[in-house]
Formats: structure tokens, C-alpha cells, sequence
């Protein structure tokens, strides 16, 4: 007697049949039956691409709810095969959306930054705190050259940390050191112009 080994074609003639089997019954069991015989399969593609073991078991149920309405619109002729390539373009999709969803974050975490650092609130030298126009004009004319060249076009012309570092050609790291610096030294100038008074 003679064992005869299973093999490509023989595996994936048989994983069609099931295929067609679930195609016309539409039973989940099959289909979770034939998905299971690839499992490891699929975690070890998410495992590869999205690089986290609990991304990639979450991957796996994933993909078998993705594979529910997939099945029906394509002609499979190797089960495994599809499956692989299901699997890797799941997790591309997955990979790409989630860069995408940090973009966004980081975007409106900036944005969030820029409004709170152009906010009316937040505006050292705004025209309700009854600090004197003259005053504060005095008070910029005797700030550093950078320093009141950012203050004006931040304070006045309502530009951002990236279009002031563009104009005046200098790194936005700077150009917030500048604003600090500003800000600290215009207070101290009006103070001692009130204390003169």
C-alpha cells in the first residue's frame, strides 16, 4: 500500500470545490473552514507588512470579512494564491490609510498650534489690555531687527510660523525663539514705560 502525499494541485482542486461549495450555498462554516487552512498564511503576510502581532490577528479577521464579499466577484483559479494577494493589498490599504490618519492628525495638531498662537486671546499686545498705541510702537522700534520684523508680520499681518520663516528666509524654529524674545522684551518695555508715567 502506498500513501499517496497531497499535492499543489490536488490542495488547491480541492480548495476550489469547497470555494464553489460556499459560492452556492452561501454557508460561512465552509468558507471559515477553507479560510482557516490558510490562517497562518494571512498572519504571517500582515505579520511581514504591518510589522505588530496584535495588528496582524486583527488583520486576520479582517481579511475573512473582506474574503465574505470578495469571493463572489472574482474568478478564483488558485485559492492560495488569491488569498496571498488579497492579503498583501489589504495590508497596503491598511498601512496607507493609517499614514494617512497620522497626516491628518499632525495637520490638525499644527493648525490647532497655529490658531492658539494667532488667537485673540492669546495676543500679548491686542488693543483691550489699554496698552497705549504710541507706547507700543516705541516699544517694537527698539526690539532687534528680527525680532520686529517677526513680531509685525505674526502680530500684524497674521502670518504663520512657516510663511513668516519663508519671508525672512530663516528656520521656524527661529523665528518662535524671535517671537519669545519679542514678547518678553516688548512686556518689559511697556511696564517700565507705565512705571515712568
Amino acid at each position: 500500500m502506498t500513501l499517496r502525499i497531497e499535492g499543489k494541485s490536488d490542495r488547491n482542486e480541492s480548495d476550489l470545490k469547497m470555494l464553489d461549495r460556499y459560492l452556492k450555498s452561501g454557508d460561512l462554516e465552509i468558507l471559515g473552514a477553507l479560510y482557516s487552512e490558510y490562517m497562518h498564511l494571512v498572519y504571517g503576510v500582515s505579520l511581514k507588512y504591518l510589522k505588530d502581532r496584535d495588528e496582524s490577528q486583527d488583520a486576520v479577521i479582517g481579511i475573512f470579512e473582506k474574503l465574505i464579499v470578495e469571493t463572489g466577484k472574482h474568478k478564483v483559479e488558485n485559492f492560495r494564491s488569491w488569498l496571498y494577494v488579497m492579503t498583501k493589498n489589504w495590508c497596503l490599504m491598511k498601512l496607507r490609510s493609517d499614514k494617512t490618519e497620522r497626516d491628518k492628525i499632525r495637520r490638525m495638531y499644527d493648525e490647532e498650534i497655529e490658531f492658539m498662537e494667532n488667537s485673540y486671546e492669546l495676543h500679548p499686545i491686542d488693543k483691550e489690555s489699554g496698552i497705549d498705541d504710541q507706547a507700543l510702537e516705541d516699544c517694537i522700534e527698539r526690539l532687534k531687527d528680527e525680532q520686529m520684523q517677526c513680531i509685525r508680520l505674526f502680530y500684524f499681518e497674521k502670518r504663520c510660523y512657516r510663511e513668516i520663516a519663508g519671508k525672512l528666509r530663516m528656520d521656524e524654529k527661529k523665528v518662535k525663539t524671535h517671537l519669545q524674545n519679542a514678547k518678553r522684551n516688548l512686556k518689559i518695555c511697556l511696564e517700565e514705560s507705565y512705571e515712568e508715567e
